[in-house]
């Protein structure tokens, strides 16, 4: 990056439902060093707290772990992978799985310009992690994220496909369930893919299923690993019980994954995508079994032209770790250099 010493390199940061991580990207090297984790200060500490609340709290713990990472100096490019949807001015519209419910929108990107003394590029989790594997994929993607919620972004054309506006790589927030008693999303909307597909919509179906056939439950490896207590059902419980082939977890999560195959499906109908990288911690979590479940249900809904191997060939894991937007946001900084870094981007 013209102007920035590679050994000074970029405090990058990804601030998620559950996790901040803060790290060093190198922009010469493409290495990533320094990384700490620090429980986010969102609803997930502190859910009865307003979302006014939840937003200072939140720019507070970035503004002080981002001082902390470089020693009290002002960073030198500061790149922030954020989970929510986000305007090019970097302007974050809604951040369910960090303050909840929609609030004001926040002008994140500026705040931390003004509040660090460095210019803030502030961008929407996916389309950070997007980066990262830009420079490893031949041709298009989309990637899928499945999390504590669920999230998509097609990359094509060198760009993430997400308007000014911040509008797209929402598939969490898809209505794929009409019934009234729905799940309930994070947004407070019903029915959304993430409340049914992501790692808290699986635990949920998990105890779901667990209540109604007790005695399935208790005869399975999960019932087994969890005593027959519903309560103790947790999502590496049940990622263990689908790893190791368990028919009532492996059962379960099939029901979520059936919406989450109609919606890749729309997407690749829609546009063409031919190539779909899996990542997220309960995905990842759950690994090659993951793969061959929504294999399985894209094949049995069929992909207009594809055939089932190729199909099979359309899905990929990720890199099992949790280094996506980090990585992937030093990328994105140096991409874009020298272009100033005043202004946030989608």
């Amino acid at each position: 990056m013209s102007g920035v010493p590679a050994d000074d390199g970029f405090t990058v940061l990804d601030v998620g439902g559950t996790t901040l991580r803060v790290g060093t990207y190198d922009p010469a090297t493409g290495a990533l060093s320094r990384v700490r984790r620090i429980p986010v200060d969102g609803m997930h500490r502190d859910p009865g707290a307003p979302v006014p609340v939840l937003q200072r709290r939140v720019v507070e713990q970035i503004v002080r772990e981002a001082g902390a990472h470089t020693g009290g100096r002002p960073p030198r490019a500061l790149g922030v992978a954020f989970a929510g949807p986000i305007t090019a001015a970097g302007l974050v519209l809604a951040a369910p799985t960090v303050w909840g419910r929609r609030g004001d929108p926040l002008p994140l990107g500026e705040v931390l310009t003004e509040r660090t003394g460095a210019p803030a590029v502030v961008v929407n989790d996916l389309t950070a992690a997007a980066w990262r594997y830009a420079a490893g994929e031949p041709g298009d993607f989309c990637l899928l994220t499945v999390s504590s919620g669920i999230g998509n972004k097609v990359f094509r054309g060198g760009e993430v496909l997400v308007d000014a506006d911040g509008h797209g790589g929402e598939l969490g927030h898809w209505v794929c369930d009409l019934s009234s008693d729905a799940p309930l999303c994070d947004c407070g909307g019903r029915g959304h893919l993430g409340a049914i597909a992501s790692g808290r919509g699986v635990l949920a179906a998990a105890r779901r299923a667990a209540r109604a056939d007790g005695a399935a439950f208790r005869g399975s490896r999960l019932g087994v690993r969890c005593e027959g207590r519903v309560e103790r059902i947790d999502n590496r419980a049940i990622a263990e019980a689908v790893r190791a082939g368990d028919p009532f977890a492996t059962e379960v999560l099939r029901g979520t994954v059936t919406p989450l195959a109609q919606a890749v499906g729309a997407v690749f109908a829609s546009i063409g995508v031919c190539r779909y990288i899996l990542m997220g911690g309960f995905a990842l979590a759950v690994g090659e079994p993951y793969r061959r479940l929504l294999v399985a249900e894209l094949q049995r809904l069929g992909c207009f032209g594809m055939d089932r191997g190729q199909v099979d060939a359309m899905v990929s894991l990720g890199v099992a770790d949790d280094d996506h937007g980090l990585i992937g946001v030093g990328r994105l900084l140096a991409d874009r250099a020298p272009v100033s870094f005043t202004q946030g981007a989608s």
